[in-house]
């Protein structure tokens, strides 16, 4: 009687999982795309290798290593982007141990739903940060690297935690976090 309880109670804990990763969308390139989980819901991003060869790389290369989990989406402006990937001091300010990446421009517009690659004020200093787009910005355009989309779960990034309405550097508080972050084909 345990034993069969545990069985079942192992089954009803495991349902969660097989439904999401039966979430992933049909056709979807797993080697070159990444699942994100969240406390909010799952967002899938489909890398672009061809745009950004050196960037979907990176993001994958990071993914593996584990560095993404659990790292807040440290920035988030209603109606501009949520921005994430900070590994190393989980506030915007770090990068991982690997060297910047050179850009990779071109002409994709940023519309919601396009995923691009943060950095400072240098255009090859992109390392491990993100971010994903709430909204259509075209001052963005041509200036940072479109790494990919997310094909899945855009209401999920539409529910994380913002910052406050005219907060300049769009610093969220108790941020919702990236819990793990997974590439689709190394999902079991």
């Amino acid at each position: 009687m345990i034993r069969s309880f545990l069985i079942v109670a192992a089954l009803i804990c495991a349902a969660p999982a097989f439904a999401q990763q039966a979430a992933l969308p049909a056709n979807l390139d797993k080697a070159n795309a990444i699942v994100i989980d969240t406390s909010k819901g799952r967002i899938v991003i489909k890398l672009n290798t061809e745009l950004a060869p050196a960037h979907a790389a990176r993001i994958k290369q990071l993914a593996r290593e584990g560095y993404y989990d659990n790292v807040p989406f440290h920035r988030v402006m209603d109606g501009f982007m949520a921005q994430t990937g900070d590994g190393q001091n989980f506030n915007g300010t770090g990068g991982s141990k690997y060297p910047n990446l050179k850009a990779e421009f071109t002409a994709v517009p940023f519309i919601r739903g396009v995923v691009g690659m943060a950095r400072s004020a240098s255009n090859d200093s992109a390392n491990s940060q993100f971010f994903i787009m709430l909204a259509s910005n075209p001052g963005l355009n041509g200036k940072y690297t479109v790494v990919g989309d997310v094909v899945a779960g855009m209401d999920v990034v539409d529910k994380l935690k913002k910052a406050p309405a005219g907060s300049p550097s769009g610093a969220v508080t108790d941020p919702d976090k990236m819990l793990k972050v997974q590439v689709a084909s190394d999902i079991k």
